[in-house]
């Protein structure tokens, strides 16, 4: 049991420093990660949900 518990205990760790290093520093937004001269990714505009979606929302709300 004490092995089980600390292997579970294990997981969560390194899945919390995964989630950690991954959203500080490897994700992007498509727009952004694909700026290469083949791809053809320019801005995603305002009619498509964007890194503050909820703000976008609110504000259409309000409209």
């Amino acid at each position: 049991m004490k092995t089980f518990l600390l292997a579970a205990i294990t997981a969560g760790v390194l899945a919390y420093g995964a989630n950690f290093i991954l959203n500080s520093n490897w994700q992007a937004t498509s727009a952004t990660a694909y700026t290469t001269s083949g791809a053809r990714v320019g801005d995603p505009g305002g009619n498509l949900v964007g890194a503050d979606w909820p703000a976008a929302a609110e504000s259409e709300q309000d409209s």
